[in-house]
């Protein structure tokens, strides 16, 4: 029972720490896809290109896409008030909100919003993200720039003041000469992740062009994929269309070193927790050699009776496989027992509540990983099994001067 107790709570806290793993990535995945789009396309040399519109008109009309953007980026000074920021300015067209959900990430706004309802009737308030209201533009401003420049959005009188590089700037000592500066108003603050909050602020694609004074050139080609759509085979036609001039980037290649990391991460703490088990299963080997030492006479009454010590060896060796497997089987019951508990009552919070995005552990529950943790278990509950039953019972008990009579 102790042997059993063991391998049970080992496998159970693999499986807990996988689904974990799991629901941090799943968590971690779903806020890069609120600002990135499924395909973005970029030039494979420099910053911006000047886009062509049949290419832009063949890819509207190609199958499995159900929206296209382009976008405009550059670095700027930001200053409100007495406060100042650098910032990457990224102007947009009004499909933006199409290939992100960078709409639905929206913490503050001048505009009361609309209320969203499901299906029992029940919603939560949606903040209007506007970027124009006729011939007016307005700025989408990342939470991390807003807190640093102390954003009021209660204040309709102050604008940002954005000071952008001009294009044939000649001497730095007349800045007035050197940059361009245009006031804008904020609409509204969006908070995803530290890594776009920081960095980004949204405004029309048209103010941004005035900005740098660019009417032609583009820094990239945003692309959502309609659901159920072969988001591989949409990359390979778009890579042929576009040709070698050009970055066709997935989700998955645009931040390639974060999923990487994180796979590895998970995997690392696959094998630490693989080999606490396999110490764990230790207990196995003792039990088994503490039962063939107690077992002694009944080993001699079977050997008399015509039992070689094959068979006997796969007594024992049986007897581990079941110590294992019901410890395993247990294991992964209760690990999903207390994975299904977290994942629908969320009983563990996270420390410092309120400011991470969730306020418990995220889990997220994968069959691969119940099989890969079962295999596992298995694999070194039968070595653990398989070297008392051979090794004890042919080594340290000698059959041939074992006597019933003993």
């Amino acid at each position: 029972m102790i042997s059993m107790l063991g391998v049970m709570i080992g496998t159970g806290a693999l499986v807990v720490v996988l689904s974990v793993f799991n629901g941090f990535e799943s968590l971690v995945i779903s806020l890069y896809n609120s600002f990135d789009p499924d395909i973005k396309i970029t030039a494979a040399e420099g910053k911006s290109f000047i886009p062509d519109p049949t290419v832009i008109l063949n890819m509207k009309q190609m199958e499995g896409i159900s929206a296209v953007s382009l976008s405009l980026e550059e670095n700027a000074l930001v200053k409100y008030h007495e406060k100042q920021y650098i910032a990457t300015i990224k102007g947009v067209d009004e499909n933006f909100p199409n290939v992100t959900g960078v709409d639905t990430m929206m913490v503050d706004s001048r505009t009361d919003g609309t209320i969203q309802k499901d299906e029992h009737g029940s919603g939560e308030k949606k903040l209007k993200f506007e970027l124009t209201s006729g011939d007016t533009d307005f700025a989408i401003v990342g939470g991390g720039i807003a807190y640093n420049l102390q954003l009021n959005m209660g204040d309709f009188f102050s604008q940002l003041d954005i000071y952008a590089p001009r294009k044939n700037a000649g001497s730095l000592n007349h800045p007035e000469e050197a940059f361009n500066r245009k006031f804008i108003s904020p609409s509204g603050v969006f908070a995803i992740q530290q890594e776009f909050d920081s960095k980004y602020i949204l405004v029309p694609i048209r103010f941004a062009r005035e900005m740098l004074e660019n009417d032609s050139d583009i820094s990239s080609i945003e692309v959502a994929i309609k659901k159920g759509a072969d988001a591989d085979e949409i990359k390979t036609q778009l890579t042929g269309l576009f040709g070698n001039k050009f970055k066709v980037q997935s989700r998955f290649e645009q931040h390639a070193l974060l999923y990487r990391i994180m796979k590895s991460e998970k995997w690392a703490v696959f094998l630490i927790l693989a080999f606490i088990l396999l110490i764990a299963t230790f207990n196995v080997v003792g039990s088994l050699t503490m039962l063939i030492i107690e077992k002694k006479k009944d080993i001699a009454v079977f050997y008399s009776m015509g039992a070689d010590a094959a068979l006997i060896r796969k007594i024992f060796f049986a007897e581990g496989l079941m110590i294992t497997f019901i410890g395993a089987g247990l294991g992964l019951f209760f690990g999903g027992i207390i994975c299904f508990l977290q994942q629908h009552f969320g009983f563990i919070q996270l420390g410092n509540s309120g400011s991470f995005v969730v306020d418990a552990y995220p889990v997220a529950m994968k069959v691969q990983d119940f099989i890969s943790v079962f295999l596992t278990v298995f694999l070194i509950g039968s070595i653990a099994a398989w070297y008392p039953a051979k090794k004890l019972v042919e080594r340290k008990i000698n059959l041939d001067t074992v006597r019933v009579d003993e």
